[in-house]
């Protein structure tokens, strides 16, 4: 009974944190605009199966996505002998599933299988990062935490792993002792029975020992995701659902841009009520859409979009995957100063300026290559598109190249310097 206790205020307690963070984490998207994403629902239930369940953008990189495909299996398939944990140290029982009889028997094996599986690409992980250091896993943006944080996860899984396999090959030898019934299937962690200890004491000691680790490990695990770029195991799901279903190159208009001109072409026109004239772009994360906010706590920091892009391929300071970091870790600041010092509070800080710099949204081309390679449909390109609009029409600030444009568009009605009189110039000479 008091290990009924223990097992429940530990599983309340690691449920109750992470509702209070995933709260915090929910409010802070809810602290940008809001818009209209829930058209085509079925395109969009296809396309979340699609890429998220299905991963199927994971595929560019093959050896990766094998590797990315068992750990993903096992987190999915393994929680239902997790499941199965939570039941016993809540009802003091020991496999409450033994009942399934053959089909338990085959459940426990598949899971040790995966396990083995997990632990196969969990060490390859580890090994691009600390042995192999591939080039896409550094940058400016990868700090300390970044790169701490995904060896963290993987350590973790390691644990997570071998405790369920040891916790499995010492009820195996217990059961032989004859002091638990016999159930499941070992065909990996009866090879482990070299390590264990020969007293039925000891192995007691050490399956519960393993027991506790296992699930106290996932519990923290869990309470460990809102603080990670693992989350993204949660969020990769609404983030492909809400994600934009039209061909990439085709960028939103600005409703108080299309407002503006349906005004001045049709003088009877009345904007919505609810059009919002004040703000042109986004200067801070309350100015971006709940959806691109959305993205920002769902990048995995995998660096596929930033080791595509032609801007930071050639040497230019833009990084895509930096764009999205930067608007999470602004976003979690303000989140903070809201939680400390009131909604009302203004730090004085902003996204564009503080964070992200002029010089970065300018060297983008908008080719759209950072969208195609994220695995998961992330759009750093649409929070550039607004910190560049806020650049342009809030602040009047453009690269000089633009600016020229800009004059030639209101002088003579193209890009170009020539006068609308002289276009047709270059056909003087042409025969007839």
């Amino acid at each position: 009974m008091v290990a009924q206790i223990l097992f429940l205020i530990a599983f309340v307690i690691a449920i109750a944190l992470f509702y209070k963070n995933a709260k915090k984490i929910l409010r802070n998207i809810k602290l940008g605009k809001s818009i209209y994403r829930s058209d085509n629902k079925r395109q969009r239930w296809l396309m979340m199966f699609k890429v998220a369940f299905g991963q199927s953008k994971m595929t560019v990189k093959p050896i990766a996505a094998l590797l990315h495909f068992f750990v993903y299996a096992g987190f999915i398939i393994i929680n239902i002998e997790v499941l199965e944990i939570v039941i016993d140290g809540l009802l003091g029982t020991h496999r409450i599933f033994l009942f399934l009889g053959s089909f338990y028997n085959f459940l426990i094996g598949s899971f040790e299988f995966l396990a083995l599986l997990v632990l196969v690409a969990v060490f390859a992980f580890l090994a691009r990062r600390l042995v192999l250091k591939l080039k896409r896993f550094s940058g400016v943006e990868m700090t300390a935490w970044p790169k701490k944080d995904a060896t963290n996860i993987l350590v973790i899984e390691v644990i997570l792993m071998f405790a369920f396999l040891t916790m499995n090959s010492s009820d195996l030898k217990l059961q032989q002792l004859g002091h638990y019934p016999l159930a499941g299937w070992f065909p990996v962690s009866q090879y482990l029975h070299f390590m264990l200890p020969t007293s039925a004491q000891a192995l007691i000691f050490l399956e519960r020992f393993c027991w506790w680790l296992h699930i106290l490990g996932i519990f923290a695990f869990l309470n460990y995701l809102p603080f990670s770029k693992h989350l993204h195991i949660i969020l990769a799901f609404p983030t492909t659902w809400y994600a934009k279903l039209q061909p990439m190159a085709e960028l939103d208009n600005m409703a108080s841009v299309n407002n503006e001109v349906k005004a001045m072409l049709n003088p009877s026109f009345i904007p919505p009520a609810t059009a919002d004239t004040t703000k042109f772009g986004a200067k801070d994360v309350h100015d971006l859409h709940q959806i691109q906010l959305l993205n920002a706590y769902t990048c995995t920091e995998c660096g596929r979009c930033t080791e595509v892009c032609p801007a930071n391929i050639t040497g230019k300071l833009l990084s895509p995957r930096k764009i999205m970091m930067d608007t999470r870790d602004r976003l979690e600041e303000v989140g903070k100063n809201i939680d400390s010092k009131g909604v009302d509070f203004n730090d004085g800080k902003s996204l564009l300026g503080d964070y992200i710099s002029p010089e970065e949204i300018w060297a983008c081309t908008t080719c759209n290559a950072c969208v195609q390679a994220c695995p998961i449909n992330i759009d750093p390109l649409s929070i550039i598109i607004d910190l560049r609009r806020y650049a342009v029409m809030e602040q009047s600030q453009a690269a000089n190249s633009l600016n020229n444009m800009f004059a030639n568009i209101e002088n003579n009605g193209a890009p170009w310097k020539y006068s609308p009189a002289d276009r047709l110039n270059w056909a003087n000479n042409l025969p007839n």
